[in-house]
């Protein structure tokens, strides 16, 4: 991405130091600004878990250190076009999950993106073959980091961002038009459909032989046609596609060449993305299939070389595997390319084994609630703006049905409790509250004293919840005040005592099986 500059010099004492300031032509300030666009399309408005000091942090830290690295070997001061591109992108993708959706001046975690940025930025200088990097610098940064540092403190950005809205289709008209814009200039369009296209028919064949993936934005696991068109229209793939495989630096230098490399990498991040079940693994995995395919360029161009502009690209590919015509040639044409097709799609639903859902498994059925709730008593559900980063519709039936299971959850605990009965626990928790209640159910049977709590809900507020417990389907939080009721009967049902309290507490609710909703955290205060 080399632009037209125009040398200037500053004078140090009794040296001049050439200057070289930012060109409007640079294809890398076209393609930062449309990066820049997203983080504050996705700041403002698409609930992005990123702040921006931690955007800056990565963008100056990399430009400090390429300004740097160029001076002490070039003894000019550049402007670092490249160092800014590779740390906006950095800070595009790097999650720190401490980080919460709103927290928009956070410093927490910024050393993450300082180290990774910058880490970035240096493998371009010292990884290098033949006079140019090997890596795209910030997607090696990034998969190093991800491989190494665990989930629970970095991850990527969500393939899913948020639903169809005015906001949601910003972002895509500024990725998609800006990428085109952009790859077109630089005769790489032909490169990034071909790549998208591949991609797509992978991820077809996975999606029909079942295929399925638990997202953190997702209630219940991403599977099938759900699966496929989610990563296929994905925002993250687009940008994935349009800014990082098509670093100039970083592909074959023939036309034909970079269509074989883009649809053979096509192939291989289906492969890559094909066996994991988080989709964690899968993100780090399509990252990390173009850090194992990128040095494979120089085989390209040896095995494809360039050639004239007008004899290039997938006219010139199909043009050199169709090899010489005749009904015999044809015929073995066909033969070695259906084989092939046949070898690549059966080898994507092998890697996609592990991740298989279980198509003949009956669903769970959904289990018998012996509690009466009178809907007329609970309040009216607030609902936070975090709930839109989760992939379902929230409108009034379904938060006021969200309401009525958690009140019917928190009463077949208490029948539980009073009638030492675990079933009905099972209907109602799950994870951490379970084996919080079982405890208390066997207290009550051990000491002859059986306590019941009755919630009388004053305010109840929806929103998405930060409790995820690692890489797990997406779960929601009320935040609810009241008071509670507490009725201490004896093994034969005498009530024994009675108190009241007020209470504010969170109840962290996920989808265990079936439609319910069952209670797995319950945060006081």
């Amino acid at each position: 991405m080399t632009a037209l500059i125009t040398p200037r010099s500053m004078r140090v004492g009794d040296r001049d130091i050439p200057v070289v300031l930012p060109n409007r032509r640079d294809p890398r300030l076209h393609l930062a600004a449309v990066i820049i666009t997203v983080h504050i399309i996705g700041i403002a408005a698409l609930g992005f878990e990123v702040s921006v000091p931690q955007i800056l942090v990565a963008i100056v830290f990399a430009g400090m250190i390429d300004v740097g690295v160029t001076f002490a070997r070039d003894g000019r001061l550049v402007w670092p076009a490249s160092g800014m591109l590779t740390g906006s992108g950095v800070a595009l993708i790097l999650r720190y999950v401490p980080t919460g959706t709103g927290e928009y001046w956070s410093w927490d975690g910024w050393y993450w993106f300082a180290l990774v940025a910058g880490m970035s930025v240096l493998s371009k200088y010292v990884l290098r073959w033949r006079g140019s990097h090997i890596f795209n610098p910030s997607n090696l940064g990034l998969v190093v980091v991800f491989l190494v540092v665990s989930s629970s403190v970095l991850e990527p950005l969500d393939f899913w961002w948020a639903p169809l809205d005015f906001w949601m289709l910003l972002a895509y008209a500024v990725i998609i038009f800006g990428g085109v814009a952009i790859t077109r200039n630089l005769r790489l369009l032909e490169m990034a459909v071909v790549f998208w296209f591949v991609l797509v028919a992978g991820l077809g064949v996975l999606a029909a032989s079942g295929h399925c993936l638990i997202a953190t934005w997702s209630t219940t696991p991403v599977c099938g046609e759900s699966f496929w068109t989610k990563l296929s229209t994905s925002p993250e793939i687009l940008i994935f596609l349009f800014f990082m495989i098509t670093d100039p630096k970083t592909i074959p230098e023939g036309r034909t060449a970079r269509v074989a490399f883009a649809a053979s990498l096509g192939v291989f991040t289906t492969l890559m993305i094909a066996p994991h079940t988080l989709e964690y693994g899968a993100k780090v995995g399509l990252l990390a299939g173009l850090v194992i395919w990128s040095p494979l360029r120089y085989v390209f161009d040896r095995v494809l070389p360039a050639t004239s502009a007008e004899d290039s690209g997938v006219r010139a590919l199909v043009s050199r595997l169709a090899g010489p015509t005749g009904p015999a040639g044809s015929f073995g044409r066909g033969l070695v390319l259906g084989s092939t097709l046949v070898v690549v799609a059966a080898g994507i639903v092998v890697a996609g084994s592990p991740a298989r859902q279980p198509v003949l498994a009956p669903s769970p059925p959904e289990p018998i609630v012996s509690v009466d709730i009178d809907a007329s008593v609970l309040p009216r559900v607030t609902v936070d703006p975090s709930v839109a980063t989760i992939d379902m519709v929230v409108d009034d039936d379904v938060t006021s049905g969200l309401a009525m299971m958690l009140a019917e959850n928190l009463a077949l605990e208490g029948e539980a409790i009073r009638h030492a009965d675990v079933s009905r626990i099972a209907i109602a928790d799950g994870g951490e509250r379970l084996d919080e209640i079982q405890a208390r159910l066997e207290d009550a049977v051990t000491e002859g004293r059986r306590p019941v709590d009755h919630y009388v809900f004053e305010s109840l507020h929806l929103r998405a919840a930060n409790e995820t417990e690692g890489q797990t389907s997406a779960a929601l939080a009320f935040v609810a005040a009241g008071r509670v009721e507490q009725v201490v009967h004896d093994p034969l049902g005498t009530e024994l005592d009675r108190t009241s309290r007020p209470f504010q507490a969170t109840f962290v609710m996920r989808q265990l099986g079936g439609e319910r909703w069952s209670i797995v955290r319950v945060i006081e205060g």
